[in-house]
């Protein structure tokens, strides 16, 4: 029944584009290039559908100086360079997004009784993808250049507005780690670092004080290309979210320099925090490195614990200094110590509860570890 009925609606679909204008614009038209292209009769495609295949007549014109021939009325249509219909591109980019590409072919032959290999999907779904790529990065341009100026955010603007910034390694095809250097066998590289950010905004506090996100308020913007490409996507989406207007701006990051650097490029006048989960990873390294030479291991860290959560860091940094070190574990102790100074002040944890702030970055590491998992399953 489903079949017969999409058969239907093929043939419908037909007859409707056959009714209609076949795209004829007179003996010339001018092509992609900017020539003048002669008309050469009419040409039929095929063209695959949610419904099924359709075929369209078009009027086709024949470019000499390109070498090549066109139909507007593929552009006209949206199947310009592809037999896809729009709304199946679509269709098929959802899926390829969300599962495997043999899964997604499977997926739309069972739910939508659509066939299409494999990689046809992988094609459409990366076309998809390079086209929104595309278009992104032309927004962010003009956003950036003040080419388009967005509107305020409507009234009542929240509160603060907080930047969470992350990266991690993976896993590609190996044609997409050619000539990389990795931490591999032969020092070959298994994944590429996507680097992320994530925004949202807060308005207020629950009734014991902790900050509330605002739901769906939280947008995302993540890059292959390295830390001063994402700078670039941070940057316009912080200006279309209006950033100049929020009370308050908090930059969230795992204490690298280049992210305090970015923060300090793009929005000067923010609150800079250290997430408080990787502080807490680099103390119990800390006490990793001491625990051969302080007396109960445990309860060292214990207390390094509490003072890190009441945000006295300088107690932190005395204790760890406290051991006469020499050589080598010297020069590894000034390393982990020095991860705390340089982030004195962007863990008075205390402080910053008190204010109604988040203190960790939970949200980005999830999307961090998702997008890791998503590349694992293809």
């Amino acid at each position: 029944m489903r079949a017969a009925l999409a058969a239907a609606g093929a043939r419908l679909l037909e007859a409707v584009l056959a009714g209609g204008d076949d795209g004829y614009a007179g003996p010339h038209a001018t092509c992609a290039s900017g020539h003048q292209a002669g008309y050469a009769g009419r040409r039929e495609k095929t063209v695959s559908t949610v419904l099924g295949p359709a075929r369209v007549t078009r009027a086709w014109y024949h470019c000499a100086a390109c070498e090549r021939g066109f139909a507007p009325r593929d552009e006209q249509l949206g199947v310009a360079g592809t037999s896809l219909s729009p709304g199946l591109a679509q269709m098929i980019a959802r899926a390829g997004a969300e599962v495997p590409f043999g899964k997604a072919a499977a997926l739309l032959a069972d739910l939508a009784g659509i066939s299409v290999t494999a990689k046809t999907i992988e094609r459409s779904a990366e076309a998809s993808g390079a086209a929104a790529r595309a278009v992104g990065a032309a927004e962010g341009a003009a956003l950036r250049t003040r080419t388009i100026c967005p509107l305020p955010p409507p009234a009542p603007v929240p509160d603060m507005l907080y930047v969470e910034v992350d990266g991690t390694g993976v896993p590609v095809r190996a044609s997409e780690t050619e000539g990389r250097h990795g931490k591999g066998e032969g020092g070959k590289a298994g994944t590429r670092e996507i680097k992320l950010a994530r925004l949202f905004t807060v308005s207020g506090t629950d009734t014991e004080g902790r900050p509330v996100m605002d739901p769906g308020s939280s947008s995302y913007v993540a890059t292959f290309d390295g830390k001063d490409a994402l700078a670039e996507l941070v940057e316009a989406e912080y200006l279309r979210r209006g950033g100049d207007h929020f009370r308050q701006v908090v930059a969230i990051g795992d204490g690298a320099a280049r992210i305090w650097g970015m923060a300090g490029a793009l929005y000067p006048h923010a609150t800079h925090i250290t997430d408080i989960y990787h502080a807490r990873e680099h103390l119990h390294d800390l006490a990793a490195h001491l625990a051969f030479i302080t007396p109960d291991p445990p309860q060292w860290l214990a207390n390094r614990l509490g003072e890190l959560d009441a945000g006295n860091i300088e107690a932190i940094i005395q204790a760890a200094r406290h051991y006469p070190l020499d050589g080598v574990k010297a020069g590894e102790l000034d390393t982990k110590v020095g991860y705390f100074e340089h982030n004195i002040h962007r863990m008075r944890y205390a402080r910053f509860k008190k204010l109604g702030m988040f203190i960790g970055s939970g949200a980005i590491e999830t999307t961090r570890t998702y997008c890791g998992w998503k590349q694992q399953r293809f």
